[in-house]
């Protein structure tokens, strides 16, 4: 969806034929999945020259305009809806969440940071910042240790039964909850969910109606812990998002 908006804000903004600008976007979006950044240069620099490989010679002097117009879709798109807002600060009354995201540091706490995740959770892990990704366990586990909990007492809740469903289930959680991004019907090769869900603002029917408030840490912060600290673990890949 967001490539279309795009397709068509180069076309009407800079007069790019609609078949070319989605050729573009097209092959701007293979090449961010592939390699989302080069810790040689900075994201800003490197996004920039990707968008200039894809505008070909004859559109590349517009790669710093187009990359900025992608740049606000990107956050526009991910940003919370009120609605996740108000669920997140009321399930935190009554829970600790957490947030766990697969992808490069850099580019993972950019993220982070320019959607203000941090207020609405007591832990964040990147995978890139840790020898494991989802779905291996042990990022799991990570964040249980530090919020100080079972395994058991967590569920996990995700749009990929690949990563985060499987993780769920790898991990030993509670349980999994899978909010599918589009109308995909449960394959019997990829991991079971133990509940499905149409909108994240429905979660709060799957839990308990009298939770136990949970003594928040008075000194809580966003975890971020670096890789001398753990063992060496599998790769980690960006989730291209």
């Amino acid at each position: 969806m967001r490539r279309q908006w795009l397709a068509q804000i180069l076309w009407e903004r800079w007069g790019v034929a609609l078949e070319v600008a989605s050729n573009v976007c097209k092959a701007y979006l293979r090449a961010f999945r592939k390699c989302p950044e080069n810790l040689s240069m900075s994201l800003d620099s490197w996004r920039r020259m990707l968008w200039a490989q894809a505008l070909g010679d004859q559109y590349n002097k517009l790669a710093g305009e187009v990359y900025q117009t992608w740049l606000q879709l990107r956050y526009d798109y991910l940003a919370l809806t009120p609605e996740v807002q108000n669920l997140l600060q009321k399930l935190r009354q009554h829970y600790f969440v957490g947030l766990i995201t697969n992808g490069t540091s850099r580019a993972q706490w950019e993220k982070i940071e320019r959607l203000h995740l941090r207020s609405f959770f007591d832990v964040v892990l990147v995978s890139g910042d840790l020898p494991w990704e989802k779905p291996h366990h042990k990022i799991f586990h990570v964040a249980c240790d530090y919020l100080g909990v079972k395994p058991q007492q967590c569920i996990m809740v995700g749009d990929k039964l690949e990563t985060d469903i499987l993780g769920g289930a790898e991990a030993n959680l509670g349980g999994t909850v899978w909010v599918p991004l589009s109308d995909i019907q449960v394959d019997g090769n990829l991991p079971q969910p133990d509940h499905v869900i149409e909108h994240v603002t429905d979660l709060p029917d799957l839990l308990p109606k009298n939770p136990k408030v949970p003594r928040f840490r008075r000194n809580s912060r966003t975890l971020r812990v670096s890789l001398p600290d753990f063992e060496d673990g599998n790769s980690n890949s960006s989730d291209g998002s």
